[in-house]
């Protein structure tokens, strides 16, 4: 195939044009060096290489003025804003940098458009003068430096351009109206030089009156590149603004428009693929290229074009490994960098002054990648100690003394990371920088170090020189939120540029970077409306009817530009591939873009069109199934040996993996910080607080006036069990203020309970508390010991009948401790799993004091603490009307045990594997 560029470099070769001699001005600094290359196809002998240019470029030398990036542009604006506005009624930099943003954006589309200035100024504070919203003759002081704004445009305008002018620099638009300022002045210093402009489609009034001028005066000639069947479409888009030049031009009256080409109309393969999700479009990419590569064994001219930039990691990551020769036209965003998540975390931590530190945010940058490295010491992980002490203190906020003392060795990167910002941009600078060199020096001391993650370094070390040379010549950064908003403005303009052959390869470039390329395969993403093309966005102070009035680009302008890039890119190709995504979104909807309805309807290429989903295997989930080995079953005899615990069998009933895990391998769940106090935390409290008031009136009754006394000593106990468990955990404020006040008032609800007892004529003798049972029992299927361990909360006698009694924090009903069959109480965790406990309570107890039968057991709920003592009882049937038995017998018992041993042969059974069930 030929391409746009060889066409044009042939016509200026037969038209004998010196091509040594020629300036070549083209949309993009990209075109330029594929121009150079199609030199060598057309010239034969050796020359001079011609000036090339991008318009950019052509217009800076034309304006005299150097280009600056738009950071720097807010601060020199901020300079004109402080100088025009009183200091009582100025914006701080970061609300300033809000708005200005839009303002400096409409500057610019004035200049470039060469809109009288003081006109369309003047034009707009006139319409918000009629619009405003107060009827009053009176107006507010808000009304009042509203309109002042609106009415301050022009003289903001005049003084920001006019020291942008002085100090020789400017933004985009302003360099374009001095360009057609300085245009006369050009033309009479270059009298004989030739100009080619080539691959235009919308131009600014700078630039048309820049090409018009250079073509009146002979010195210039143009190429478009358009195809007939859009430009002999008055309603077709692609064609809008060439359309516009070949008609309006005087040039083009008496002189020939080239190109019109018939590009488009050749046969093409067109293929419409509907593919769900974004991930979905860069995974089927690889596919493509994928089979493009095994039919053509190249990808020398085939291009990705990315509707959607973000798309381009997961591209890259997608390519499948026969891919070779790679070109990557768009940078990497500096915000998708992984270090650019550290400085994230630092700018969230120091935003707020404080002396202490969220623990989250602590072991978020401590635990960085890299960070991390830099908190080993001597084979000690630092990082993981201090971890592991703020899990096992309970510590929900840190000082940098504190850290200091857990990372004896690691002063100065805690210092780094830790120490105050206190508000001073300096500080804050300052520590980022030296924080970025002391990475550095890390990953050089390295043997294997790696060279990307110094290059990540690298580019955001620029970064904060940048930021740093900002804040020393301007001083318009006052705060640390300031300086986080200047820093995200310049994080998302920055880019880390790839490396690679541009001229070699698959070709990967979002739609900008197109422009004037050929490629005989393209493959386009995100055909989507809202994306190509973009619809209707204004983010302006100009109203639409003012642009339409003052010839301004709209929304449908811009949409116009991309409807030439997308038939542009199709105009050569032979092979073209559009994607879309078919999943709804919040900005994109899921639909299709017009693009592909266009395509359809015109009927001049056949289409391909397939809705792709994604190959998804069907994993059939299994429940989990151990098998118990000899290095199990060992295991198991050592757990027997020592203790099953009531608890631990009801684990089992509950799910027997879990039993696995925590018996047999010895996992334990991780203690994680209790920023509330959780509900076993606070049960161990209630507990322990409870047991040191009854454990000295053990083998004792006790009375009114022994438990009045002891409820003086609620707030002391609660208080101190708090500080042994909680630890360190703050329990003056919030949620953990009310659970503090929820364990006094379960104390004191006891023992109100206990009184009301006692003075109801109960007689009651503390016999045990937190007794601690430890019984072997016969199981002689068994050739090993087996013991039953456990604590039971309390052990009483109430008018003559011992009780068993468990305290359960969390609510309890009396159903709960109900079992009609005995086969089911070692079956259903939910319903029988309460009952289960207190009668292996009573049965431990039996077998190890002899402990006179009949007896009581039961749960003491302190969520249901007015249903009193909650007994265990035998139903003869189910429902309310059954008959209960309540007095645990022998007879009870013999029941129990030959039930729970056959749990625990079922435990020990080498035929029965570990099976976990579907909770």
């Amino acid at each position: 195939m030929t391409t746009f560029i060889f066409d044009v470099l042939k016509d200026l070769q037969n038209k004998n044009e010196s091509l040594s001699e020629l300036t070549f001005i083209l949309p993009s600094k990209r075109a330029g060096l594929f121009l150079k290359h199609q030199l060598s196809k057309v010239v034969k002998q050796t020359i001079f290489s011609p000036n090339i240019i991008s318009i950019e470029e052509f217009v800076e030398d034309l304006s005299l003025l150097k280009s600056i990036s738009n950071t720097e542009l807010l601060f020199e604006f901020y300079n004109v804003y402080i100088t025009l506005t009183k200091s009582q009624e100025a914006d701080s930099f970061e609300s300033f940098s809000k708005w200005a943003q839009i303002l400096l954006q409409d500057f610019n589309e004035i200049d470039r458009y060469l809109i009288p200035q003081k006109n369309i100024f003047d034009y707009l504070s006139a319409i918000q003068d009629l619009n405003h919203w107060s009827l009053e003759d009176n107006k507010t002081d808000f009304v009042k430096n509203y309109l002042s704004f609106w009415k301050k445009l022009h003289n903001y305008y005049t003084l920001f351009t006019k020291q942008l002018i002085t100090k020789k620099i400017g933004y985009q638009g302003l360099i374009y109206r001095e360009a057609a300022k300085n245009l006369k002045s050009y033309i009479k210093d270059n009298p004989e030089k030739q100009h080619v402009f080539l691959g235009f489609n919308a131009l600014n009034t700078s630039e048309i009156t820049i090409i018009k001028e250079l073509l009146k005066n002979g010195l210039a000639k143009t190429y478009w590149d358009i195809d007939s069947v859009f430009i002999n479409n008055q309603k077709h888009d692609a064609a809008l603004f060439t359309r516009q030049h070949r008609n309006n031009w005087a040039f083009f009256k008496n002189n020939p428009f080239n190109w019109v080409t018939t590009n488009y109309s050749k046969e093409k393969n067109v293929s419409v693929f509907g593919i769900p999700k974004n991930i979905g479009q860069a995974k089927y990419i690889g596919t493509l290229l994928n089979d493009l590569q095994k039919k053509n064994s190249s990808l020398q001219n085939t291009a990705v074009v990315l509707g959607d930039e973000n798309l381009l990691i997961p591209v890259l990551n997608s390519l499948p490994p026969i891919v070779e020769a790679l070109n990557i036209t768009m940078g990497f965003p500096l915000k998708s960098i992984p270090i650019a998540s550290l400085f994230e975390a630092l700018f969230h931590l120091h935003k707020t002054p404080s002396n202490t530190f969220y623990y989250k945010d602590v072991i978020n940058i401590i635990s960085h990648q890299f960070i991390r490295p830099l908190f080993y010491n001597k084979e000690i992980d630092f990082a993981t100690k201090i971890t592991e002490t703020i899990d096992t203190n309970n510590l929900v906020y840190l000082t940098t003394e504190r850290l200091k003392d857990l990372a004896s060795n690691s002063h100065n990167i805690i210092d780094l990371l830790f120490s105050n910002w206190d508000k001073s941009v300096d500080t804050a600078l300052k520590n980022c920088s030296q924080l970025i060199l002391h990475i550095k020096t890390f990953l050089e001391d390295k043997k294997d170090s790696n060279l990307l993650s110094l290059e990540y370094l690298f580019r955001f070390n620029e970064l904060f020189n940048e930021l740093t040379r900002l804040n020393t010549t301007y001083q318009h950064i006052k705060d640390i939120s300031a300086l986080y908003s200047v820093y995200k403005e310049l994080l998302s303009s920055e880019t880390l540029d790839f490396q690679g052959e541009p001229l070699q390869g698959l070709q990967i470039m979002g739609m900008l970077e197109s422009r004037v390329l050929d490629f005989e395969t393209v493959i386009i993403s995100s055909v989507n409306e809202g994306i190509l093309p973009s619809g209707k966005t204004n983010n302006s102070f100009i109203p639409f009817d003012v642009k339409i009035e003052n010839n301004l680009p709209t929304y449908k302008e811009k949409d116009a530009v991309y409807t030439y890039h997308f038939y542009r890119l199709l105009q050569r190709a032979k092979n073209v591939y559009i994607l879309y995504n078919t999943e709804a979104d919040v900005l994109t909807g899921g639909e299709r873009s017009r693009f592909i309805t266009q395509l359809e309807l015109e009927g001049i290429h056949h289409m391909n069109h397939q809705i792709i989903a994604p190959q998804v295997p069907i994993i059939e989930t299994s429940l989990n199934v151990v098998d118990k080995t000899t290095s199990v079953l060992n295991e198991l005899k050592r757990v027997a040996q020592k203790g099953f615990s009531p608890s631990s069998l009801t684990n089992y009933i509950r799910n027997p993996i879990d039993f696995y895990y925590q018996k047999v391998l010895k996992i334990k769940e991780h203690d994680n910080v209790e920023e509330t106090v959780a509900a076993n935390t606070l049960g161990t409290v209630v507990h322990n607080t409870l047991e040191d008031f009854y454990k000295p009136l053990v083998g004792a009754f006790i009375t009114v006036e022994i438990i009045q006394k002891l409820k003086a000593s609620i707030i002391k106990t609660v208080t101190h069990h708090f500080t042994d468990v909680y630890k360190e955990g703050d329990i003056t404020k919030g949620k953990n203020l009310i659970i503090f006040e929820i364990a006094k008032r379960y104390v004191s609800n006891f023992l109100d309970l206990e009184i009301e007892g006692l003075k109801a004529g109960n007689q009651i003798k503390i016999i045990a508390i937190e007794a601690d049972n430890n019984v072997v029992i016969d199981i002689p299927e068994l050739d090993f010991p087996v013991t039953i361990t456990g604590k039971v909360d309390r052990v009483d006698e109430c008018n003559g009948v011992t009780r068993i009694i468990d305290y359960k924090t969390g609510r309890v009903e009396q159903n709960n401790v109900e079992i009609v069959d005995w086969e089911t109480i070692t079956t259903d965790y939910s319903k029988y799993s309460k009952s289960f406990q207190v009668l292996t309570y009573a049965y431990m107890m039996q077998l190890s004091n002899n402990m006179k039968l009949p007896v009581e057991a039961g749960i003491i709920s302190f969520k249901n603490l007015n249903k009193g003592f909650l007994k265990f009882s035998k139903k003869d049937k189910a429902g309310a009307y059954a008959k209960k038995e309540a007095l645990i017998t022998q007879e009870t018992l013999n029941n129990f045990s030959k039930e729970l041993k056959q749990l625990i042969l079922e435990i020990c059974d080498p035929n029965i594997p570990f099976t976990e069930k579907e909770l």
